[in-house]
Formats: structure tokens, C-alpha cells, sequence
């Protein structure tokens, strides 16, 4: 091969796949029609033109099978079959086929393109730009109590309407080009750790910070307890990483310390822990009152209907509360029963398991392992104050597919030893001072 053809064919292998970069720039575009009775987005109109040449491409085990594959496969089976024992065969076809849609075309959109260490880093550094783009007007509409980029958006093509949220310290909560603040604030948090550890991977410590810094800040301007919560906990895991980075046991510390608090407030309070932690992370009191009462009632409707859920219908509740549901996690077993809430689970579990304990990575794959876990711990906790639902849903199952990779070191790329190499000794040098001739990358 000529130097030209290696290196057109370099830079290729550098380049974000273009389903990828729309997919992504969709997420971000307001725009919203009718195909006769069904709601269509930008993001939506990607996933269908790509999602058969995805499962096409995953059936010919093109990127392997993994259990998560399944378990997604499934929840999407039971909640159309859930949907037609609640709703009738109209519903099951209509709902579930978007159901399966946004599920399977956004996790298989993943699991085809982003293969390769340079795939992650470039679909986070896009991410990162997209949300990094927005700060600017999210200031304007927190200050200003004016949202500019929807009536941009609105002006061209209909686009989501404007949500009024009561003010938090004076300021607007923020909602630009989403549905609700705290969609704004899921879907920017997402990004902390990606961009701390893999766009800033062998940058300075001031750089990272920097981009760390423009994530947060804007997360922050959805004043939403979810999201804060969601990206100050990742921030935390940030900090013990780079703290204790010397100690080969400091995941295996961490999860002694997150056991014994889960003792400590099992025994000492009397909420159970999950709702110890919604009631005590959240701006105001009635907000976290009102998720405990959507906990007890929730899992009690579960209960009531254990194998099909109530799907798109009134689940058990008092008349005085609303239909909404806070809480991700939950809401999934609500609809579509146990085998559907455990299904998505599981999903979720056998992921972050099985690339937590991928052996024989590299130095930089483990780093780039290091932010997706951190990434998908925010999404588990931010997923019991908050439902994840159009955009926030598809990013979720989209880079929850983005990270399966990780789980097989031989499809990472990464050529870097996960130690560095014992120096040999240059007869020529010995015993003198060696002469610098470069600079030594940076490396975490």
C-alpha cells in the first residue's frame, strides 16, 4: 500500500461514522411532526433509516452477541405484548414498534459503529461540543427568562413548546432545545466523566478541568436535584480516581465504603434506602416528599400487577397525584410488569458488570472504561428521581451500546500496555546522562 492510500486509510479510522454524528446532532434538534398518527422527531427519523442495517448486522454476528442484546430484545418483546394485553392489538403495534425503535435502534446504533477506542473518543468529544454549544444560550435563558434557541427552532418548523417551571434563586431553570429543564440537565450531565477522561485524555490537568467545568455549569443551569446529584457524583468518582490513583484496590475500597453506607442507613433510618436518597437530594421538600409517595405507590401498583404492568394506563395511585413518574427504574416495571422493569435491569447490570470486569485492556482503554462507569453510574442514580423518555431515553440505550466494546479487549485497538515497559539500558548512555530527545505524552 502507497504512503498516500495508509494515509487516507489513518485517517478514516479517525473519522465518527456519519449515523453516528446524525444521530447525535438530532438529539439536539427541536423539531417535531406527524406521520399520520404518530409523532416523529429529527432523532427518531435516524434510528428508522438505520436500525434494519443495524439488526442486520448484529444478526450476522458482525459485533457478537451479549447478554444485554437479549435482555433488551426482550423488554422490548414483553412491553409490546404488555401493551396489548392493557391496550389491544392497535396500541401494541403502534407503541411497541417505536418502543423497539428507540430501544434497539439506538443501542445497536452503538454497538455497530462504536468499536474502537478512537470511536468513543470522538462520539464523546462530538457530544461534548453539542453541549459545550448551548451554554451560551442557556446562560441568556437563565438570565434573561427567555428561550431563545426554541423560538429559533419554532420559527423555522414546529418544535417542543416552552416549558414554565417555577424560578430557583432568581434565575430560570433552563430547558433550550429539550422538552423539560430536567431532560437539559440529564442529557448535559451525561457528558462530566467523557469529558474529563476521554476528551481530555493526555491533555493537562487545567485542560480537563476546563471541559469538566463547561459540562457541569451547564448541567447545573437546569436547577434540577437529579441532574446536581447525578453529576456531583460523578465528579466525587472523578476525585477518588485521580486521589487514590496509586492504589491498584481503590474500586474495591469504594465499594466497601457504598456497603457500608448502605448498612449504616438501612439500620439508622427509617426509609429504605432508595428513598432515604430521594427525600434528602432534592431542592425543595415537597418535591422529595412527592418521590417517595410515587416510590411507595409505584412498587405497590407493581405488585398489584406483576406480569403485564398497566401499561400506557392509570397505575395505582390516589386520585390527588398525578400520572407522572419520577423514576426510571420504576417506571418500566409500572408499564410493562416485573419482566419488563427487570429485563432493562439487567440490561444495565450485565453491561457495566461485564466491562468492570473486562481483563488484558490497555492503558488508555482502561481509562476510557474508568469514564464510561463513572457515565453510567450518574444515569443509575439520576434514574430514581427522574424518567427517561424521548432524547434522555435514546442517549441512555445509545451510550449504554457505546461502551459494550470495552467488555472485549481485542476489539479495543488499544495497542498501549496497561503498565508501562521495564526502560532497557542503552550501552550507549550507560553511566552518562541520557540526551532529551522528546517529550514524553502524558498518560493517566
Amino acid at each position: 500500500m502507497s504512503d498516500r492510500l495508509r494515509t487516507q486509510a489513518k485517517a478514516a479510522r479517525h473519522h465518527l461514522a456519519w449515523p453516528v454524528v446524525l444521530f447525535l446532532v438530532a438529539l439536539f434538534n427541536p423539531w417535531t411532526f406527524k406521520i399520520g398518527s404518530l409523532a416523529m422527531s429529527m432523532y427518531r427519523l435516524v434510528l428508522v433509516a438505520t436500525i434494519v442495517p443495524c439488526l442486520i448486522y448484529w444478526l450476522r454476528g458482525k459485533v457478537g452477541f451479549r447478554l444485554a442484546d437479549i435482555l433488551l430484545l426482550a423488554y422490548c418483546g414483553w412491553g409490546t405484548l404488555a401493551l396489548d394485553v392493557n391496550h389491544g392489538i392497535g396500541t401494541a403495534t403502534q407503541s411497541g414498534g417505536i418502543l423497539f425503535v428507540e430501544t434497539m435502534g439506538a443501542y445497536l446504533l452503538a454497538r455497530c459503529y462504536v468499536r474502537k477506542l478512537d470511536d468513543f473518543r470522538n462520539m464523546a468529544r462530538l457530544l461534548f461540543w453539542l453541549i459545550a454549544a448551548l451554554l451560551p444560550f442557556a446562560l441568556y435563558e437563565a438570565v434573561f427568562n427567555d428561550n431563545i434557541l426554541l423560538r429559533l427552532f419554532s420559527s423555522v418548523l414546529p418544535s417542543h413548546p416552552v416549558s414554565y417551571t417555577e424560578p430557583r434563586w432568581g434565575l430560570r431553570r433552563v430547558q433550550t432545545v429539550f422538552e423539560h429543564p430536567i431532560l437539559f440537565g440529564v442529557i448535559c450531565g451525561s457528558a462530566l466523566a467523557a469529558a474529563n477522561m476521554v476528551v481530555g485524555y493526555g491533555e493537562t490537568g487545567a485542560k480537563r478541568l476546563f471541559k469538566t467545568g463547561i459540562v457541569g455549569a451547564t448541567t447545573f443551569l437546569s436547577f434540577s436535584a437529579g441532574p446536581i446529584s447525578a453529576i456531583a457524583a460523578q465528579g466525587l468518582l472523578l476525585g477518588w480516581d485521580w486521589v487514590l490513583r496509586n492504589n491498584p484496590n481503590r474500586w474495591k475500597l469504594l465499594w466497601t465504603v457504598v456497603f457500608a453506607m448502605y448498612v449504616l442507613v438501612s439500620l439508622a433510618s427509617n426509609q429504605s434506602v432508595p428513598e432515604f436518597y430521594m427525600t434528602h437530594f432534592s431542592f425543595d421538600p415537597e418535591s422529595a416528599g412527592y418521590r417517595a409517595l410515587i416510590w411507595q405507590y409505584g412498587s405497590g401498583s407493581v405488585m398489584n400487577h406483576p406480569l403485564f404492568g398497566v401499561g400506557y394506563g392509570k397505575w395505582d395511585r390516589p386520585d390527588w397525584m398525578t400520572s407522572s413518574i419520577d423514576m426510571f427504574w420504576l417506571a418500566n416495571a409500572i408499564f410493562y410488569g416485573l419482566p419488563g422493569g427487570l429485563a432493562m435491569f439487567l440490561a444495565y447490570l450485565s453491561t457495566v458488570f461485564g466491562v468492570g470486569a473486562a481483563k488484558g485492556l490497555g492503558r488508555k482503554a482502561v481509562v476510557y472504561r474508568t469514564a464510561f462507569l463513572i457515565m453510567m453510574t450518574g444515569f443509575f442514580m439520576v434514574g430514581w428521581t427522574v424518567h427517561f423518555w424521548n432524547a434522555t431515553y435514546v442517549l441512555f440505550l445509545f451510550l449504554l451500546g457505546s461502551g459494550a466494546f470495552l467488555a472485549e479487549p481485542a476489539a479495543s485497538g488499544d495497542e498501549e500496555p496497561a503498565e508501562e515497559p521495564k526502560r532497557r539500558r542503552n550501552p550507549r548512555t550507560h553511566g552518562h546522562r541520557p540526551v532529551k530527545s522528546g517529550t514524553v505524552p502524558q498518560r493517566r
